[in-house]
């Protein structure tokens, strides 16, 4: 089975002419602030073509960019799209979206898949080879090690809670669109802002969860901020655009809700920075 695909598009699923500019605008009842011309982008494992979504609880999630027959795809894989909200299940039509990783090349499948969707697996290894030979895709090899000035992925605390960046603190950057219609360059941790402090904290368990041993990591704390400060941080904007109500998102945050189960493998035993003077571990 072949993927439904749009005319008019090169062999990588990009489109073969510009579209006209138009201004884009964000409706004020909309669950989601990222526009739609920010939600495409290309698997970092394979280099192929992925819609991301946020869920409903704001957890980002890549979508395979076409729809595929529900009859071909098992169940547990059907998403469908309901006000720009990515939702783990059908909505009764005959086709639905499905999570890229269940079809990236370069990963293993989640779930047993069918004939089918093999052969879309095997189509889209084709594509990655091309884009190698060619240049537009560079794989990106798996860190061996931290990152020599910090964590990879760093344990942030905001707003009562604790979250894992997708990337060094210095290096998370704001996610709102420019005058220019480009993702700002500027990053979160401003100059002219009040920075956190590193500090070895005591994280246990979440709420619903077997009871373990709390253990000490190092954690990048913000809960000391004033709460503007905590929410900049919390949408990922840097100070220019944390309170540009107009300017809408050309990306996901990167925050994802820490989790000690699945995220044990990036807890630091010790701190990056020596401890800021006055500051004590709790």
């Amino acid at each position: 089975m072949r993927p439904h695909s749009i005319p008019g598009c090169h062999w990588d699923g990009s489109p073969r002419t510009a579209p006209a500019r138009r201004p884009l605008r964000v409706a004020a009842t909309s669950p989601s602030r990222l526009l739609r011309a920010g939600q495409s982008g290309r698997c970092r494992h394979c280099g192929n073509r992925i819609d991301l979504y946020p869920r409903a609880d704001g957890r980002p999630i890549a979508l395979h960019p076409a729809e595929l027959a529900t009859a071909h795809a098992p169940a547990s894989c059907h998403w469908h799209l309901s006000s720009g909200i990515a939702h783990p299940h059908g909505d009764g039509s005959a086709w639905c979206r499905i999570p890229h990783a269940v079809l990236c090349p370069q990963r293993t499948p989640l779930c047993r898949i069918n004939p089918s969707l093999t052969s879309v697996r095997r189509q889209l290894a084709v594509r990655t080879r091309r884009l190698i030979d060619t240049g537009v895709f560079i794989p990106t090899a798996a860190p061996t090690s931290a990152a020599p000035d910090g964590p990879d992925r760093p344990l942030v605390r905001m707003l009562l809670g604790y979250y894992l960046a997708d990337g060094p603190v210095e290096a998370i950057r704001c996610v709102a669109q420019t005058s220019h219609r480009t993702r700002c360059p500027r990053p979160v941790l401003a100059p002219d802002a009040p920075p956190g402090s590193w500090r070895l904290l005591h994280v246990g368990t979440q709420r619903g969860q077997l009871a373990l041993s709390e253990q000490v990591t190092a954690v990048y704390d913000l809960s000391q901020l004033p709460h503007a400060e905590q929410r900049r941080w919390r949408i990922q904007r840097c100070p220019a655009h944390a309170t540009t109500h107009g300017a809408a998102d050309l990306a996901l945050a990167g925050w994802q809700v820490f989790d000690p189960l699945l995220h044990a493998q990036h807890l630091r035993t010790g701190l990056p920075y020596p401890p800021a003077p006055g500051s004590k571990e709790r």
